[in-house]
């Protein structure tokens, strides 16, 4: 069953995420973050290539020729065709799919417009029985 954590008080969702990401990799966990839209993917692949600040996490497109090799791979689906280990959501729906990962990894942002639907998807998570684990991030 799939472990979901909820980090909440993101300032920076993205910034956030890159730090979250930073961290997967150098436990040598596969990632697949998941951005449904190119504009979000984009951004966040460019955050990716200077964090964290003295490097990169090294990353690439979910269709790129070097995706089945490379840790970091970001999407707009969750295809088949991705492993199975952590999904980063970046988007503010259920991700359909999600649990075949082994983690879900959820960040809430501190307006309302994003803790609203981050609190359906808790409820949703839990009325199903997912474990879940909340984190509160520093200010």
């Amino acid at each position: 069953m799939t472990n979901i954590d909820f980090y909440h008080g993101a300032n920076d969702k993205l910034q956030t995420a890159c730090r979250l990401i930073g961290e997967l990799y150098a436990q040598k966990r596969k990632v697949l973050v998941y951005a449904p839209t190119e504009e979000l993917a984009t951004r966040i692949d460019r955050l990716l290539w200077c964090q964290p600040a003295t490097g990169f996490t090294p990353h690439c497109a979910l269709g790129a020729r070097l995706a089945a090799e490379t840790s970091i791979v970001i999407g707009a689906t969750l295809g088949d065709d991705a492993h199975h280990d952590v999904l980063v959501n970046l988007d503010g729906e259920l991700p359909q799919g999600f649990s075949r990962f082994e983690r879900l990894i959820e960040i809430v942002g501190t307006d309302e417009t994003d803790r609203a639907p981050a609190r359906e998807r808790y409820k949703f998570y839990r009325d199903r029985g997912y474990p879940l684990q909340t984190h509160q991030l520093p200010e």
